[in-house]
C-alpha cells in the first residue's frame, strides 16, 4: 500500500513511460545499424530517474519505458524500496537505479524491464551448456539488457553492459510471451531458456514469458551467474527446471573484480542445488586468473560436498571485451582441469569449447560401471544409449538428468558433419 503522493507520482511516471514508449520504433531506427554501439541523440527524458552509469542516450530512454511494477521488492520508508531480485540486496533511494542499472525506483515504486528482447536464437541445448537436459534438442533463448556483475571477458558485453559501458548496446526488439512460445513452435524447439545477459534481473518478464512456454509444454532453463537470493529462486522455482551457474573463481578477490562477493555465488549454487532444480555449473578456465591447480581443486571438491552428481563443465576462453592481456586456454589446460574434477570424485565432468581435441570428456559414461551413454562432438549427439526410463541401458542405474522418455526423440548425426549443429538466429 503507497500513500496518496506515492500513488501520484506512480501515476506521473507512467504517463512519462507511455511519452517515451511511443518514441521506440524511432529508437530502432537509429540503431538498426549499429549493432554494438549506442546512439546517442537526444529523447524525451520525462521519467524521473537518475541516468545510467553509460550515460544518457536513444537506448536507455527507450529501457526506461519498456517496464512493469516488480514483484521482487519490497516498500521502505521514504520512498526508498528493497529489491532482492539478486543477492546485492539493493536498497534503492527514489529516482536511483539497482547496481543492475535496469530496475529502477520511481516515487517508491520499483520499475523492471518487462515487453523486449535484445537478442533471440534457437541454440542447441548443448551450448547452454546443459549436458544432462534432453540431449540434442534446442532451445530459444532469449536475453535482455543488463547485469549485476561486470566481466572482463563477458562475450554477451554488448548486451549485458548496455547501460553500464557507454560503448556497447544493441536495440531491442518488442515482443509478447505468446509471441514467442510461437517462435518456439516454428523453430521446433524444446527448451526456452534466459540467457545472454544475466536472467535474474529480469526474472518478472522470465516468469510472464515462461508461464506460457510451461502450458505449451516447453522445459524452461535460466543460464545465470548465480548471484541469487532464496526469494528470487522461490520466484521462479513453478517455472524453471533446470539451472545453470557460472563458478568463475574460488577467490573472494578475484570474484569481487567481476562485481559480487564470492560467498554470494557459493550460497546461490546451494541454495540451487538443495531446491531441487536440475543444476549444471560452468567454470571458464582463464589462464593467469583461476587456473592454478588449488583453485580449481578448490571448485572442484565444493561441487563434491553438494553432489558427485552435478555436471562440471571447464570450457575454453578466449580473449573478449575487455580481457585481451590472458593467453587462450589451451587443451592441455581443460585436460588438466577435467583430471582435478575426476579426482574430486565428481562423475561428470566435461570439456568445452574445444570440439574433438578433448577425448573423452565430451562424453557421458555411466558412473556405476562406466559404459558409453552419449557420445558427443561439439554440440552435436553422435551416440544415444540412456533407456527412456533414464538408465544406464548395462546396469541399469539411473542416471541424473532430465532425459528424453522416447529414445526416437534423440537427433544424431555423423561427426563428419558436427559443424551443422549451431545456433540459429530468428527473424
Amino acid at each position: 500500500m503507497i500513500d496518496a503522493s506515492g500513488s501520484v507520482a506512480k501515476q506521473t511516471v507512467s504517463i512519462a513511460i507511455t511519452i517515451v514508449y511511443t518514441t521506440f520504433e524511432s529508437v530502432l531506427r537509429m540503431n538498426t545499424n549499429q549493432p554494438r554501439r549506442t546512439d546517442r541523440a537526444d529523447l524525451i527524458r520525462d521519467i524521473p530517474v537518475r541516468k545510467p552509469i553509460a550515460g544518457e542516450s536513444a537506448l536507455a530512454s527507450a529501457v526506461n519505458a519498456m517496464v512493469r511494477e516488480g514483484e521482487l521488492y519490497e516498500k521502505l520508508a521514504d520512498n526508498r524500496v528493497h529489491c532482492f531480485a539478486c543477492a546485492h540486496d539493493c536498497k534503492i533511494n527514489d529516482g536511483g537505479r539497482g547496481i543492475c542499472q535496469v530496475r529502477y525506483n520511481v516515487g517508491g515504486t520499483l520499475f523492471v524491464p518487462r515487453g523486449y528482447v535484445a537478442a533471440l536464437q534457437c541454440d542447441p541445448v548443448e551450448k547452454k551448456p546443459f549436458f544432462h537436459v534432453l540431449p540434442s534438442s534446442d532451445a530459444l533463448t532469449f536475453g535482455m539488457l543488463g547485469c549485476d556483475l561486470h566481466c572482463g571477458y563477458c562475450q554477451n558485453w554488448d548486451i549485458s553492459q548496455a547501460l553500464r559501458d557507454a560503448t556497447a548496446g544493441r536495440p531491442p526488439s518488442l515482443v509478447t510471451p505468446q509471441q514467442l512460445v510461437e517462435i518456439g513452435r516454428e523453430q521446433k524447439a524444446r527448451v526456452f531458456a534466459s540467457s545472454y545477459n544475466e536472467p535474474l534481473i529480469t526474472s518478472e518478464w522470465a516468469v510472464e514469458v515462461f508461464r506460457e512456454a510451461t502450458d505449451a509444454g516447453f522445459l524452461c532453463a535460466f543460464v545465470s551467474n548465480g548471484n541469487a537470493t532464496r526469494e528470487v529462486l522461490e520466484y521462479i522455482k513453478p517455472f524453471v527446471r533446470a539451472y545453470k551457474i557460472d563458478l568463475k573463481s574460488m577467490r573472494d578477490k578475484n570474484y569481487r573484480q567481476l562485481g559480487a562477493p564470492l560467498d554470494h555465488i557459493l550460497d546461490g549454487i546451494k541454495m540451487v542445488h538443495e531446491m531441487g532444480f536440475w543444476l549444471e555449473i560452468v567454470t571458464l578456465v582463464v589462464p593467469g586468473f583461476n587456473d592454478s591447480a588449488e583453485e580449481l581443486r578448490d571448485a572442484a571438491q565444493f561441487l563434491a560436498s553438494l553432489s558427485r552428481d552435478i555436471p562440471w563443465h571447464v570450457t575454453a576462453f578466449h580473449q573478449d571485451y575487455k580481457m585481451l592481456d590472458k593467453d587462450n586456454t589451451s587443451v592441455s589446460d581443460l585436460l588438466r582441469a577435467c583430471e582435478i574434477g575426476r579426482d574430486a570424485g565428481l562423475n561428470f565432468v566435461y570439456a568445452g569449447n574445444l570440439p574433438g581435441r578433448v577425448g573423452e570428456w565430451e562424453n557421458t559414461h555411466c558412473p556405476h560401471c562406466r559404459a558409453s551413454l552419449i557420445e558427443r562432438y561439439g554440440y552435436l549427439i553422435s551416440a544415444y544409449h540412456i533407456t527412456n526410463e533414464g538408465t544406464c541401458p548395462k546396469c541399469r542405474v539411473r542416471v541424473p538428468g532430465i532425459w528424453h522418455t522416447n529414445q526416437n526423440d534423440v537427433r544424431l548425426g555423423d561427426v563428419n558433419e558436427w559443424w551443422t549443429r549451431r545456433p540459429r538466429a530468428v527473424r
